[in-house]
């Protein structure tokens, strides 16, 4: 089993997966509680479906422009320096999220949030990678189930919070979990990993660029999806007659599905095989998606815990396949590049959809989110045969 350097002992692997979780938590809550705000944003700026997609994407996209670079100095510096800086980063994103008065401001807050959370992927997920060695990926699922854990209680807990006081004041309350997650980043054990250092997986990684790279389509696919459907879900449900509160509360309960989906997933993908679990989720990911159409209120409120199972697990089994295929061996850069095209695919897929809902309506939006998850299903067989024996 490979590990972590700290003063030159082995690090221990659980309280590594331990801190990951917690920062994981705090920076995918941050993510998606943008949606949480966007019916907000929307009733006090007057903003159209295809601007608040912007809004998404200025954030997903600034986290995509910097892994790459998040996980270069990573592998020249101590990571939790790096870890610890980008987590305040994205807290104050929203401070001055706070603050705005209206798109531009936000975009650059959001901005700010993004470029900051741009750390956390590549840095804290090869940080388990590399801790637990070749059982890493029951560990990376376990990493995974804190981020969503973090989306179900983040957006939730800002739901409340906006009932009770100004959501400008709202933000400023959640912005101060990020200060804690960077002090938690100090009990993580140093992370630097040198070029040469390849222990474990990265050594023994089957270094295939053409499957890397399946998979990473893959990953955008699938991003795309989860994103696209996201963006729109608070306006679907608010035709459908949801109160701003229960809206809240649905998106809590897809993020806590997602969150067990991640979990589930991550250690379905180990015994089923990449192919079949992603085959899976995928196909029921596309049911579930349409079903969320055409069902009424209360139905659709019961049926998004499976379907946050369903659109957040495929992530899990592709995560876990990073270490496998990082080509030459780089585990970092391999998470990097990973993120930076899941993350890309985020920021721009839901501008796409949002240009379609406003010219054809939210249900053609949505129903884009579907094709996209449609479309990995022939792309995932290509991976399968690069992957006869994992699966």
């Amino acid at each position: 089993m490979s590990s972590l350097e700290t003063a030159g002992r082995p690090a221990a692997p659980n309280r590594t997966l331990a801190v990951a979780g917690v920062v994981h938590a705090v920076h995918d809550g941050y993510t998606d509680l943008i949606y949480v705000l966007l019916p907000i944003w929307q009733a006090e700026f007057g903003l159209s479906y295809s601007l608040l997609a912007v809004l998404r994407g200025v954030y997903a996209g600034a986290m995509a422009a910097l892994q790459v670079p998040a996980g270069r100095l990573a592998e020249k510096f101590d990571g939790r320096v790096i870890l610890a800086a980008g987590t305040l980063l994205s807290a104050l994103g929203y401070v001055l999220a706070g603050f705005s008065g209206g798109a531009i401001g936000l975009c650059v807050a959001l901005a700010l949030s993004g470029a900051g959370s741009a750390t956390q992927h590549p840095i804290a997920s090869a940080a388990v990678s590399r801790a637990f060695g070749d059982v890493s990926r029951g560990p990376i699922g376990t990493y995974n189930f804190a981020g969503d854990v973090g989306k179900a209680c983040v957006p939730a807990l800002t739901s409340l919070l906006v009932t009770l006081m100004p959501w400008r004041h709202a933000l400023w309350l959640v912005a101060a979990l990020g200060l804690i997650a960077a002090a938690a980043v100090t009990l993580m054990p140093r992370i630097r990993i040198p070029h040469h250092d390849l222990a474990g997986p990265a050594r023994r990684s089957l270094g295939d660029r053409r499957g890397f790279a399946l998979l990473c389509a893959i990953g955008g696919l699938d991003t795309a999806a989860r994103m696209g459907f996201l963006t729109f879900l608070p306006f679907v449900l608010q035709a459908k007659g949801a109160a701003f509160p229960a809206i809240g509360t649905a998106l809590a309960s897809v993020f806590v599905g997602g969150a067990l989906g991640k979990f589930v997933c991550g250690w379905m993908g180990a015994r089923l095989g990449v192919l079949r679990a992603v085959l899976i989720t995928e196909s029921a990911t596309v049911a579930l998606i349409l079903a969320t159409l055409t069902l009424p209120l209360t139905p659709t409120l019961l049926l998004l815990p499976v379907v946050g199972l369903a659109l957040n697990g495929t992530s899990s089994v592709l995560y876990g396949t990073v270490p496998e295929l990082a080509p030459a061996g780089r585990v970092e850069h391999a998470f990097a590049v990973f993120y930076t095209g899941v993350t890309g695919s985020g920021a721009l897929a839901p501008i796409l959809f949002g240009v379609v809902g406003d010219a054809a309506g939210r249900s053609w939006g949505v129903s884009c989110a579907a094709a996209a998850s449609l479309l990995t299903l022939p792309v995932v067989v290509l991976l399968g045969r690069r992957l006869v024996p994992q699966s």
